[in-house]
C-alpha cells in the first residue's frame, strides 16, 4: 500500500498516521468541521473535511469516506477504533469498492458483533463458557424460569451490546422483570437490537484480555494478556500488562483459549478476546473485538511489536512478522486513560478549552495524544484527550514512573482522570495486585477529590483497606493524630 486514509480523530489517528510514515505510506486524516484544527490535521500527508461536527453527519458517514478515499486514490482505510471499526457493512463497502480494509473480514466481525453467536461459534472449540443461556429471550416468564435455574445473582446482557449498555444486574428475583424491561428497552435505543441473554453474575471478578494477530497465512500469535479491571460505568480507565495474578500456566491457557476463539470466526488483523476471571482465577469467555483496542501500548510496551504496522502488513497479504515462539514478555507496562472527566462528580464529562497543556517526558513514557494547548474538548465525542503509559523492569518501577508522569502532565482547563490515576497508583490493594473490577465502588470516594485532601484520601483509604498497616500510616504521615484532624475536617 502507498497512501492510506485514517477514518478516525483524535489520538488514535495520530496513532496510525505515525505508524503508517514510519512504513513509508502516505496518509490521509479526515476531519469533522469541530476537528478543523486537529493534531491528525496537522500530522496526515492530506485532510479532507467529510462533514459538520455531530459524527453522524461526520466520521459515520461511511459512503462520504470512501468517497474522498477512492477521490484520492487511497489503497486502504484504517477505522481505528470506535465509529465505524466494528462496523461489517462499512467494511464490505470498502472491499466493494477496491480498497482494502485494514481489519477483519466483515463476516468475522458479523459472528463476534453479536454475544450469542459469538458463543456459539467458541463453544465448539472447547472455549470456557459463563453459564448462562444460548439464546435471544424475550419472554420474560421464561426468562425468569431460567435465572431461577442459573441462581441469583446474574446479568442480563444486550446480544448486540458493549460499553456497558442494554447491561443489568440482578441481586434477587423480585427485581428480575423491572430490570429485564429496562434492558431491552436500552439495547433496543442503543443498538437497534432488543435481544438480550442471561449469565451467571460473576460477583468478584477481574477482566482479563489476550491480544491475538491472525493473518491470511494461517498464521494466528497471541501477544499475553492486559490487566483491565480499573473501570467506571463498565468502561476501562487503567490497563497493566501483565496481570499480577496470571501465571505462566494460566497465560498459557488463555492464549491458548484466545487462539481457538480467532479460530472460531477465522480472524484475520488485530483482535482482543475478553475473559472474565473469578476469586479462585477461572476464566470464561466474556467477547471478542474485532479491531485495534484502545489500550493497545501496554502490549507494545512488553513485546517490542508495533500492532499498527503488523496489521497494515496484514492487510497487504503478508504474514506476521514473528512467530509465537519469539514473543517474551520484557517488564512492566501500566496505561491510564487521560478522560476531559470529573472524578469527584461522578466521572462525568467536562468539556473547554484547554489554557495550558504540557506532556510528561522521560525514559519510559510514553503518550498517545490527541490535542494540544488552546485546543477545544468538543461536546461531540469521547472525552479522551490522550493515553499516559509507562513502561518499567518491574511493576513496581511502572508504579513510580507513572506517579511521576502524572506529576508532570500539566492540564489546566478542564477536570481529567489524573488526579484518579494517581489515587489507583498509591492505593495499597492495587499496589499488591488485591483488586477486582469493582475498585471504584469500593475505595473511590469522590468527596475526597480535592489536591488539598489528595495525600489523606490515599492513607485513610490504606487504613480502611487494612487497618494493621499502623507503621506504614506513622511513617507517612508521622502521628496517627493526624488521622483524627481527617475526622474533624470531614
Amino acid at each position: 500500500m502507498k497512501k492510506i486514509l485514517v477514518a478516525n480523530r483524535g489520538e488514535i489517528a495520530v496513532r496510525v498516521i505515525q505508524s503508517a510514515k514510519a512504513l513509508g505510506i502516505k496518509t490521509v486524516a479526515i476531519y469533522s468541521e469541530a476537528d478543523r484544527n486537529g493534531l491528525p490535521v496537522r500530522c496526515a500527508d492530506e485532510a479532507v473535511c467529510v462533514g459538520p461536527a455531530p459524527s453522524s453527519q461526520s466520521y459515520l458517514n461511511g459512503d462520504k469516506i470512501i468517497e474522498v478515499a477512492k477521490s484520492l486514490n487511497v489503497d486502504g482505510i484504517h477505522p481505528g477504533y470506535g465509529f465505524l471499526s466494528e462496523n461489517a457493512d462499512f467494511a464490505r463497502k470498502v472491499e466493494q469498492n477496491g480498497i482494502r480494509f485494514i481489519g477483519p473480514s466483515p463476516e468475522s466481525m458479523e459472528v463476534m458483533g453479536s454475544k450469542l453467536a459469538a458463543k456459539k461459534a467458541v463453544a465448539a472449540y472447547d472455549v470456557p463458557l459463563v453459564p448462562g443461556t444460548d439464546e435471544a429471550i424475550s419472554d420474560i416468564a421464561k426468562a425468569k424460569q431460567i435465572a431461577q435455574e442459573i441462581g441469583f445473582p446474574i446479568l442480563i446482557k444486550a446480544s448486540a451490546g458493549g460499553g456497558g449498555k442494554g447491561m443489568r444486574i440482578v441481586e434477587k428475583e423480585a427485581d428480575f422483570e423491572g430490570q429485564m424491561k429496562r434492558a431491552v428497552s436500552e439495547a433496543t435505543s442503543a443498538f437497534g437490537d432488543g435481544s438480550v441473554f442471561i449469565e451467571r453474575y460473576i460477583a468478584t471478578s477481574r477482566h482479563i484480555e489476550i491480544q491475538v494477530l491472525g493473518d491470511t497465512h494461517g498464521n494466528i500469535v497471541y501477544l499475553f494478556e492486559r490487566e483491565c479491571s480499573i473501570q467506571r460505568r463498565h468502561q476501562k480507565v487503567i490497563e497493566e500488562a501483565p496481570s499480577v495474578v496470571v501465571t505462566p500456566e494460566i497465560r498459557k491457557q488463555l492464549g491458548e483459549a484466545a487462539i481457538n476463539v480467532a479460530k472460531a470466526c477465522n480472524y484475520v488483523g488485530a483482535g482482543t478476546v475478553e475473559f472474565i476471571m473469578d476469586e479462585q482465577n477461572d476464566f470464561f469467555f466474556l467477547e471478542m473485538n474485532t479491531r485495534l483496542q484502545v489500550e493497545h501500548p501496554v502490549t507494545e510496551m512488553i513485546s517490542g511489536r508495533d500492532l499498527v504496522k503488523e496489521q497494515i502488513r496484514i492487510a497487504e497479504g503478508k504474514p506476521i512478522s514473528f512467530k509465537q515462539e519469539d514473543l517474551s514478555i520484557k517488564g512492566h507496562a501500566i496505561e491510564l486513560r487521560v478522560y476531559a472527566e470529573d472524578p469527584g462528580n461522578n466521572f462525568l464529562p467536562d468539556i473547554g478549552k484547554l489554557t495550558a497543556y504540557q506532556l510528561p517526558e522521560g525514559d519510559g513514557v510514553r503518550v498517545d495524544n490527541g490535542y494540544a494547548e488552546d485546543m477545544d474538548i468538543p461536546i461531540y465525542y469521547d472525552p479522551m484527550i490522550a493515553k499516559l503509559i509507562v513502561h518499567g523492569n518491574t511493576r513496581e518501577a511502572a508504579l513510580k514512573k507513572m506517579i511521576t508522569a502524572i506529576e508532570h502532565y500539566k492540564i489546566e482547563g478542564v477536570k481529567t482522570t489524573l488526579p484518579f490515576g494517581k489515587f489507583v497508583m498509591k492505593h495499597p490493594a492495587f499496589i499488591k495486585g488485591n483488586f477486582s473490577t469493582k475498585f471504584v465502588d469500593q475505595y473511590w470516594t469522590p468527596s475526597l477529590h480535592d489536591d488539598e485532601n489528595e495525600k489523606i484520601a490515599a492513607l485513610m483509604a490504606a487504613y480502611i483497606y487494612d487497618t494493621r498497616h499502623d507503621a506504614f500510616l506513622v511513617k507517612e504521615i508521622g502521628n496517627l493524630d493526624s488521622m483524627s484532624e481527617w475526622r474533624r475536617k470531614r
